[in-house]
């Protein structure tokens, strides 16, 4: 049986576990509802069930690009603040240490220098989302790092180098947000991150792949750019996703709001 082409996507995963706390006015107690609808769907609208999910997290920070090759992660709580009860969440998956050798080999041909990590844990930019995707953890999943330098064209060339995931049954996920000033959530002033918000749509959905890659190589110089990410972190995980979707189609597949913020994510192939 041919395996169906796997879709990568980039995800604006919420703010700390926002799914599992009540949200304050004025955007509770339904701030989240769209984003939450959004993930539960993402299994039912794939081509067919993936073999794995790989997750890049804005909140794993290497100094080389680092796949776990945990059999089974713990749960690695990286917020901070939040009602004890966030901190007794459990995302049951299993990692998938044959999915994080191929990762290695697919790196090692494309000549990007890499490591393994056997012990970490899920950080909340995997178990947020992937308890809603998938809340019963029968997808396996691998998380691999952005690298702390956030050069956009060495994380497209990361990209790139596993786009044969996708032939392969495996769903590529980036994790971040497409905006992520924390001083400014809140704020009564939607404006700034709606004209970034909107120069990001047009740049990713251009058709022709050179300008998507091209476009984003100079993110820093859209409108807004350094008020929508003072620090890159959480939208770098966007250039692994284009590079690995390729010159495939490129969707808006979830535009929503954040505590007052526009924030988009994005479907390739």
């Amino acid at each position: 049986m041919s395996v169906k082409r796997q879709p990568a996507f980039y995800l604006s995963h919420g703010g700390g576990p926002c799914f599992w706390i009540e949200t304050p006015p004025p955007y509770g107690p339904h701030a989240y509802d769209d984003l939450r609808h959004y993930f539960e769907g993402m299994l039912a609208s794939l081509p067919e069930r993936p073999k794995a999910i790989v997750v890049i997290s804005g909140h794993w920070e290497a100094k080389n690009f680092t796949v776990s090759a945990n059999p089974a992660p713990g749960m690695l709580f990286d917020y901070y603040g939040f009602p004890a009860h966030t901190y007794e969440l459990s995302y049951p998956a299993k990692g998938d240490p044959v999915i994080a050798g191929r990762i290695s080999e697919l790196l090692a041909k494309a000549g990007i220098s890499h490591e393994t990590d056997t012990e970490r844990g899920f950080d909340h930019g995997v178990f947020v989302p992937m308890l809603i995707v998938d809340p019963d953890g029968n997808i396996p999943v691998v998380m691999m790092s952005i690298r702390e330098d956030f050069d956009p064209a060495t994380h497209i060339a990361f990209g790139e180098a596993l786009a044969p995931l996708r032939d392969e049954g495996v769903v590529i996920i980036g994790s971040g947000s497409s905006y992520h000033n924390m001083t400014s959530f809140g704020d009564g002033k939607p404006q700034n991150a709606r004209v970034f918000d909107t120069w990001l749509r047009g740049a990713v959905t251009q058709s022709e792949y050179g300008a998507r890659k091209a476009a984003l190589l100079e993110w820093d110089q859209a409108p807004m750019a350094r008020d929508a990410q003072p620090r890159e972190d959480h939208l770098i995980p966007l250039m692994a996703v284009v590079g690995a979707g390729g010159a495939d189609p490129a969707i808006v597949d979830f535009q929503g709001d954040m505590s007052g913020k526009a924030i988009s994510g994005f479907r390739i192939g």
